[in-house]
């Protein structure tokens, strides 16, 4: 019998509790998942698990080999998919998670340039506003704006982007420009609802910072559509520039306090913490970096 599939029964026993459990993860009969226990057991002439009529407890001995059984598991399956993606190149599924505006300016064109790479991947997009678990939704790496507090996460920082305050030259030219952020309290501000603090706009200058809580008609949560709202002289936004680059560029929108910084965070591509990172998702992570560089999208 092989000594893998018996190993990988056994983990899976041991961290379910149960062989019934066990079976189910792995996809074969409980009485499969029973026999190669038992013949680990036997190859290695201890007992493993202490049984009852409800559950499964781990012996000594057994306590020993889930303690490093998991990791040599791991070092093989990435062994193996190594040698299989060097001789055939990378291969396989990728799922992957963005935010909607980020994914449709930038993720999107990304995967694609990645996907030309390797035409032998398939790329699962999913793009969305609202927290994804990579965990419970089978995601392999999402892209993310803004610090990560999950502790299961690890993250890779590609860059930062800059937020950003805008109005058209209509919008200015029949309200005013703002010379001071507290003047902002006198403008119709058009809401980003996707930042944690929508109504707090934050600029800072000479290493002092000021804070202003703006007001507006419009509540969005898109940055796209925002800065879409701003084009049409409806208001004032503060949102990610890489949102309103095209707008910028044609002078749709202008900058609205030019002399203060505004606010910037990461961009990082996070993952599940794990003891190896499949082949494919780390140059997936690779590619991202250098492109992000290289395309001056933030």
């Amino acid at each position: 019998m092989d000594l893998t599939e018996e190993l990988r029964a056994f983990v899976a026993t041991a961290q379910t509790g149960s062989f019934t459990a066990a079976a189910d993860h792995l996809g074969v009969s409980n009485r499969l998942t029973s026999k190669y226990v038992a013949e680990l057991e036997a190859r290695l002439g201890v007992r493993l698990f202490q049984r009852t009529t409800r559950r499964v407890g781990l012996t000594p001995a057994g306590e020993d080999l889930l303690a490093r059984a998991p990791a040599l598991l791991d070092d093989l399956d990435e062994l193996m998919a190594e040698v299989s993606c060097g001789s055939r190149g990378l291969t396989g599924m990728i799922r992957v998670s963005a935010p909607v505006t980020l994914g449709e300016i930038y993720i999107c064109g990304m995967l694609g340039r990645f996907a030309k790479e390797h035409p032998k991947l398939e790329i699962d997009l999913r793009l969305s506003d609202t927290y994804v678990d990579l965990a419970s939704d089978g995601i392999d790496v999402a892209f993310r704006m803004g610090l990560s507090e999950r502790l299961s996460l690890k993250t890779r920082k590609l860059g930062a982007f800059q937020l950003m305050a805008v109005a058209s030259p209509e919008y200015l030219a029949a309200h005013g420009t703002p010379e001071t952020p507290a003047d902002l309290e006198n403008h119709t501000c058009i809401i980003d609802m996707n930042r944690r603090q929508p109504r707090r706009w934050t600029f800072r200058k000479d290493g002092e910072e000021f804070a202003v809580n703006v007001s507006g008609q419009f509540r969005v949560n898109s940055a796209v559509a925002s800065c879409e709202l701003a084009c049409a002289g409806l208001g004032i936004v503060y949102t990610p520039r890489f949102a309103m680059s095209k707008a910028l560029a044609k002078g749709d929108l202008v900058p609205v306090l030019p002399d203060y910084d505004t606010n910037a965070g990461p961009l990082s591509a996070v993952y599940l913490e794990g003891r190896a990172l499949p082949r494919k998702i780390r140059a997936l992570i690779d590619f991202a970096a250098e492109d992000v560089k290289s395309s001056g999208i933030l």
